[in-house]
C-alpha cells in the first residue's frame, strides 16, 4: 500500500530534547527523515557511562555489568570476559525466525531504542548511540524476523538483530533494499562497527521499542482510516437512500461521547447538498421510518473507535517519554534493577486496536452488502450488475470483504492474555506485546481493504442514481476514482499515477480496481478528495 509523506514532516528529527512525537516516529520510520543527537543528549549519555565504568571496577556484582543475564544473573563475570559477555548476549539473542519484518517497523524500533539511549539512563557510550543514528541516516536496515519476542525483558530477538548489525555482523538491507552482510554495508557507508563494552549489549536489547513502534505506526494509519470510514459510510447512506437526519448534532449530544460527535459531524459535512438525499425527503413519498443499524449507527461505532484510539494514543505518548532499560541509571546516579521492560501497557492497547479494526470493518461490510441485495438496495440492480445474470457486478468483491472481516475477528482475539514462561522460570510472566503488534498490522491492512471495497461499491451505486447528483463531497470521491486525479487537479493524485477506476458497465477484471482503491484509501487520497469540499475531516 502506498502512503505519502505528510507535508508537515520535519526535515530532521532531533533526539534528546523532550520525548519524540508520533509524527517524528512516522517521519523517520516510514519516510526516511534523518536524525541527529542533540548536544544535551550526548552529555547525558557520557555522564551515565561514567557511572557504569565506575561500577565495572566494583568487586560487588552488578546485574548486566559484571553478571550473566536472566536466570544466569548469579554468575559473576571477570573483567577480562565482559566485552565477550556483551557480544555473546547479542549473538545468542539474535535468534529470530520466520518472515522478514517490514523496513518501517525495524526503523521505528531502532529509532525508539536510540531515543532511550539518548535519555542518559542506559549507560551506553556516546559512540554506540551515534552508530544507531548513522545506520538510520544511511538507510541501512537490519534484517529482523517475525518471531522471537515475548514482549518482556524487551523485544529481545528483534532488538538483538538490530544490535548485531551495529556490531557489523548479520544481515542488513542497504538503502537500495538489497540484502548485504552488515560488515560490507557499514564499510561502504563509512560506519565503524561498535565493539560493545560493559552493559551495552543489555542496554541495546532491553526495551519495548518494537511493539511501541508498531503501535505508533498503526495509530497514524487508523487516523486516516477512521476519517475515510466516515467518508465511505456517508457514500453508502446516500447511495442507499438513507437519511442524514439521525446525524443531527442535538441527537448525538444526548450521548456525549466525543468520538461519536466528531464522526456525526463528518457524516453531515459529507452529505450536505445531496440531490439524492433531497429526492426522498417527502415523508409521503418515503415510507421508511428509520434506516438499518449499519447506516444509522455509523457514528456510534466509528466514534467508539475514535475514543479507543484516543486512549491508545495516551499510552503511546507516555511510552515515548519513557526510558525503558534494566538495570537503569537513575537521575541521582544509582544503577537499579526494575520491571519497566514489561510490555503490558503497550500490549493491552495493541489488542484493543485490533478489536476496533475488526468492528469498523464489520459495519463497513454490512453497508456494502446492502447495495448488492435487490430487496434492500432501493431500486438498484442486483449486485449492481450491468446485466444481472450475465454480469455478477460486485458480488465477489463483497465475498472478499467478508473473508477479510472473518480474518479480522480472529485477529481480534487478544495476545496479551497468553503469557508463557521463559528463562528457566525467571521470566515467568510476559506480555506477548510483539505478537499483539504483529497481528494489529495485519488488522490495519485488512481494514484498509474492507473500506476500499465499500468506497468502490458506493461510488458505483452513486453513479447508478443518475440523473440525481450526489453531494459535492461524495461526488469529489467518485471523481477521484473515475479520473485518478483529485478534483480540480491536472496531474495524477500526488504524482503517483493511479489508474482510473471506470464507472458502471459490463463485468471486467475487478482485482486491479480494488487494489487501486486500497492505495487511494491507504495514503489518504480518498479523505483528501472529500476534504476539498468539506474542509478538514476529524
Amino acid at each position: 500500500m502506498s502512503r505519502t509523506a505528510s507535508p508537515d514532516a520535519p526535515s530532521t528529527v532531533s533526539i534528546g530534547v523532550g520525548a519524540l512525537t508520533p509524527g517524528d516516529v512516522v517521519a523517520v520510520a516510514r519516510h526516511g527523515v534523518p536524525v541527529e543527537l542533540t548536544a544535551g543528549a550526548l552529555e547525558g549519555i557520557a555522564a551515565s557511562r561514567a557511572v557504569i565504568e565506575a561500577l565495572a571496577e566494583d568487586p560487588v556484582a552488578h546485574y548486566g555489568i559484571s553478571t550473566g543475564f536472566g536466570a544466569l544473573a548469579t554468575k559473576h563475570i571477570p573483567a577480562e570476559m565482559r566485552a565477550q559477555l556483551q557480544r555473546s548476549l547479542v549473538r545468542s539473542h539474535a535468534a529470530g525466525s520466520g518472515p522478514e519484518v517490514e523496513r518501517e517497523v525495524v526503523r521505528a524500533t531502532m529509532l525508539l531504542r536510540l531515543s532511550t539511549l539518548a535519555t542518559g539512563r542506559t549507560g551506553v557510550r556516546v559512540e554506540t548511540a551515534q552508530a544507531y543514528a548513522a545506520l538510520l541516516n544511511a538507510g541501512i536496515t537490519p534484517v529482523v524476523h517475525e518471531y522471537g519476542s515475548l514482549g518482556c525483558s524487551g523485544d529481545l530477538a528483534p532488538l538483538a538483530h538490530c544490535a548485531l548489525a551495529v556490531m557489523g555482523e548479520g544481515l542488513v538491507r542497504d538503502a537500495d533494499g538489497d540484502v548485504r552482510d552488515a560488515a560490507d554495508a557499514l564499510a561502504e557507508a563509512g560506519i565503524e562497527p561498535v565493539q560493545l563494552a560493559e552493559k551495552e549489549g543489555l542496554a541495546l536489547i532491553n526495551g519495548t521499542d518494537g511493539m511501541l513502534g508498531q503501535l505508533v505506526l498503526a495509530l497514524a494509519d487508523l487516523d486516516t482510516l477512521l476519517a475515510t470510514a466516515d467518508v465511505a459510510a456517508a457514500m453508502s447512506v446516500e447511495g442507499l437512500l438513507g437519511t442524514d437526519d439521525v446525524f443531527a448534532a442535538d441527537l448525538q449530544a444526548l450521548r456525549p461521547h466525543p468520538g461519536q460527535a466528531l464522526s456525526a459531524e463528518n457524516l453531515r459535512a459529507m452529505m450536505a447538498g445531496s440531490a439524492i438525499r433531497d429526492s426522498h425527503r417527502d415523508p409521503e413519498a418515503c415510507t421508511r421510518v428509520q434506516d438499518a443499524y449499519s447506516l444509522r449507527c455509523s457514528p456510534q461505532v466509528h466514534g467508539a473507535a475514535r475514543d479507543t484510539m484516543a486512549h491508545c494514543a495516551t499510552v503511546a505518548g507516555r511510552e515515548l517519554a519513557a526510558a525503558v532499560d534494566n538495570p537503569v541509571v537513575t537521575l541521582d546516579g544509582r544503577v537499579e534493577s526494575n520491571g519497566n521492560f514489561h510490555g503490558a501497557p503497550v500490549a493491552y492497547v495493541l489488542d484493543f486496536l485490533a478489536i476496533v479494526a475488526a468492528d469498523v470493518a464489520s459495519i463497513s461490510e454490512r453497508r456494502t452488502d446492502r447495495f448488492l441485495d435487490v430487496a434492500r438496495n432501493h431500486g438498484l440492480t442486483p449486485f449492481l450488475a450491468d446485466d444481472p445474470g450475465v454480469d455478477s457486478g460486485h458480488m465477489i468483491a463483497q465475498y472478499t470483504q467478508a473473508a477479510i472481516v472473518s480474518e479480522l475477528k480472529r485477529l481480534a482475539a487478544p495476545a496479551s492474555v497468553d503469557s508463557i514462561p521463559s528463562s528457566a522460570m525467571q521470566e515467568d510472566h510476559v506480555s506477548m506485546g510483539w505478537s499483539a503488534a504483529r497481528k494489529l498490522r495485519r488488522a490495519v491492512d485488512g481494514l484498509t481493504r474492507v473500506i476500499a471495497v465499500e468506497v468502490l461499491t458506493a461510488a458505483r451505486a452513486l453513479d447508478l442514481r443518475a440523473p440525481l447528483a450526489p453531494a459535492p463531497a461524495t461526488a469529489a470521491v467518485v471523481s477521484l476514482l473515475r479520473t485518478g486525479r483529485a478534483p480540480g487537479a491536472t496531474e495524477d493524485v500526488e504524482g503517483t499515477g493511479y489508474d482510473p477506476v471506470p464507472g458502471p458497465g459490463p463485468d471486467r477484471f475487478l482485482a486491479p480496481e480494488i487494489e487501486t482503491v486500497v492505495d487511494l484509501v491507504a495514503d489518504g487520497a480518498v479523505r483528501r478528495a472529500a476534504e476539498t469540499v468539506t474542509g478538514p475531516l476529524h
